[in-house]
């Protein structure tokens, strides 16, 4: 295992576990976040603090604990890594959101600068609405 895989699956168990800085601290503060689909969290995040005020405080409003994800298979290929995973929660509103992902990294060094995010965009708004 390369050590970007070993960053992500770290960053993940950290994630599980309540601690999210392993995790977000490998993201490049000017990071291109994209989350691809027609749901109320897609669309493009330019930086660290657009991903923090448009995409992961809305979305921790509505969990109710932390998200725990599953890393099933890491692909490598240069700068790129590819992750995919299971998610599992519950919502604030007393249901679960149990998604599953492909997130494609783009790495320079040992920072993650652009990431598209794939998910089950029907559980997604099943969970949460539009």
């Amino acid at each position: 295992m390369d050590t970007h895989q070993q960053l992500i699956r770290d960053g993940f168990k950290a994630l599980g576990d309540g601690n999210h800085e392993p995790l977000m601290g490998l993201f490049d503060v000017n990071v291109v976040w994209t989350i691809i689909g027609n749901t109320r969290f897609s669309g493009t995040y330019n930086g660290m603090e657009d991903v923090t005020t448009r995409l992961l405080a809305p979305l921790g409003e509505l969990l109710d604990g932390h998200l725990h994800i599953t890393v099933d298979n890491l692909i490598s290929d240069g700068n790129y890594l590819a992750c995919q995973g299971r998610g599992e929660s519950k919502t604030k509103a007393g249901g679960t959101y149990n998604n599953t992902y492909c997130w494609v990294y783009r790495w320079s060094g040992d920072k993650i600068f652009a990431v598209t995010e794939y998910l089950d965009t029907e559980v997604l708004t099943a969970s949460f609405g539009t």
